[in-house]
C-alpha cells in the first residue's frame, strides 16, 4: 500500500468512526376525554389543541425522535372520550406539531369506532403524513410495515408495538391490531434484525391501570424481550408511573432499558398519580468500534393542567411556574412518583430541570 492510500484509508475510517449520539424521548398516554374535546371547541366545527403542549414542545422537538402513545381515535363524530374515544383530528396535528415523530396505535382503544374508527383513523394520519404502528389495514399491509425501522442519523432502529387487547372489541374485515403474542413478536424482531436494524424497541400496552409497581407478567414479559435481544422496552396503559431499570444482558453483552409505565401524557384523569406522568429520554451511542449502545437513560416528569377559564389543558414539566395553580395536586403527584422511582429504579434517574 503506498502511503498515499494508507493516509486516505486512515482519514476515511476516521471519518467512519466519529462517535454518534441519537437521542429519542417517549411520552405516555396522550389521552383524550370529552371534557378535553369541549375545552378545545372554538367557533364553527373547530378544535383547538395548540395550547396544550406548548411548554413541552422546545423538549419534545430537541429530540432526534420522539415518541407517544395516541390512546384515541380519529373515528369522526359524534366525538366522545370514556368509554369509547373519538377525537378531532386537530389533536393528531397538535400533537405532531409539538414535535412527536412516530405515534403508537396498539393499544386497548384502538377499536374503540371498530373496524371504521381504525381505518380513518389509519388514513388520517397516513394523509398528514403521521408515522404510526400497531395497527394496519389488513394482512399484507402489516407484513409490508412491521418492522418499522427508522434511520437516525446513521443508526438504524425498529420500533415494534402491541397491546394486551382492546377492550373485548374483536378486529373485522381483515384489519390488524398486534397483540401481545410471543411468537408473533420473537418473528418481528427477527425480521428486525434481518433489516438491519442495530436497536430494536418494543412499546408495548400492558400491565393493570392504576397500580403502582408491575405485575407479574409484565415482568416475565420483560425478561422475554430482553432475552430476545431487545434494546429499549417501553410501556404504557397503567395511566401512572412504573419504575424504570436498565439491566445488562450477558447473552447479547448490552444493556436492556426497561420503562413499566410512563403514566399519563395528557388526560382528564384527576386522581393523584393520574394526573401526570414521565418522558423518558435515551440517549443512544455509536462508539468508535461502531458497536451502538445505551448511553444514559433519564426522565423528567410532567403534569396536566386543568383549564381554568384563560387556559385550555396543558401539559407542563412539574419545575414550571405554570403549577403555581395547581401546587399543591403536582406535589403529591412528584412525592408518589419519587417515592416509586427512588426505590425501585435501577440506573434511570431524574434528568435536571432546565
Amino acid at each position: 500500500m503506498t502511503d498515499s492510500l494508507f493516509y486516505f484509508t486512515l482519514g476515511l475510517f476516521s471519518i467512519m468512526s466519529q462517535p454518534v449520539d441519537v437521542s429519542i424521548v417517549f411520552a405516555g398516554d396522550a389521552m383524550q376525554h370529552i371534557a378535553q374535546v369541549n375545552s378545545a371547541k372554538r367557533a364553527g366545527d373547530l378544535y383547538d389543541y395548540s395550547e396544550c403542549f406548548t411548554e413541552v414542545k422546545d423538549y419534545v422537538s430537541s429530540a432526534d425522535y420522539a415518541v407517544v402513545n395516541f390512546e384515541t381515535t380519529l373515528g369522526g363524530k359524534p366525538y366522545t372520550g370514556y368509554p369509547c374515544f373519538s377525537t378531532p383530528d386537530s389533536y393528531a396535528d397538535a400533537l405532531a406539531a409539538a414535535g412527536f415523530d412516530l405515534f403508537l396505535n396498539a393499544n386497548n382503544h384502538t377499536l374503540d369506532r371498530g373496524y371504521k374508527g381504525l381505518i380513518k383513523t389509519i388514513e388520517t394520519l397516513d394523509k398528514k403524513n403521521i408515522s404510526h404502528i400497531g395497527t394496519y389495514v389488513n394482512k399484507s399491509s402489516r407484513e409490508m410495515s412491521v418492522p418499522y425501522i427508522k434511520n437516525i442519523k446513521g443508526i438504524k432502529i425498529a420500533f415494534l408495538n402491541y397491546t394486551y387487547g382492546t377492550n373485548g372489541i374483536k378486529p373485522t374485515n381483515g384489519v390488524k391490531v398486534n397483540y401481545i403474542d410471543t411468537l408473533q413478536i420473537k418473528q418481528d424482531i427477527v425480521k428486525s434484525r434481518e433489516g438491519g436494524a442495530e436497536v430494536i424497541t418494543v412499546a408495548i400496552h400492558w400491565g393493570e391501570e392504576y397500580n403502582l409497581l408491575p405485575n407479574r407478567s409484565q415482568k416475565k414479559l420483560a425478561d422475554f424481550l430482553c432475552n430476545q435481544g431487545v434494546d429499549l422496552i417501553i410501556g404504557g396503559h397503567p395511566h401512572v408511573i412504573q419504575p424504570m431499570e436498565i439491566r445488562h444482558s450477558e447473552k447479547y453483552n448490552k444493556d436492556c432499558l426497561v420503562v413499566y409505565s410512563l403514566g399519563n401524557f395528557i388526560s382528564n384523569m384527576k386522581t393523584t398519580d393520574t394526573r401526570g406522568g414521565a418522558m423518558v429520554k435515551v440517549i443512544l451511542e455509536r462508539n468508535v468500534l461502531g458497536k451502538v449502545k445505551i448511553k444514559t437513560a433519564n426522565y423528567s416528569l410532567v403534569f396536566t393542567l386543568q383549564p381554568d377559564g384563560k387556559h385550555n389543558y396543558r401539559v407542563v414539566p412539574v419545575e414550571s411556574e405554570a403549577v403555581k395553580s395547581m401546587k399543591w395536586q403536582c406535589s403529591q403527584f412528584v412525592k408518589n412518583a419519587e417515592s416509586i422511582f427512588s426505590k425501585h429504579n435501577v440506573n434511570v434517574k431524574r434528568e435536571s430541570a432546565k
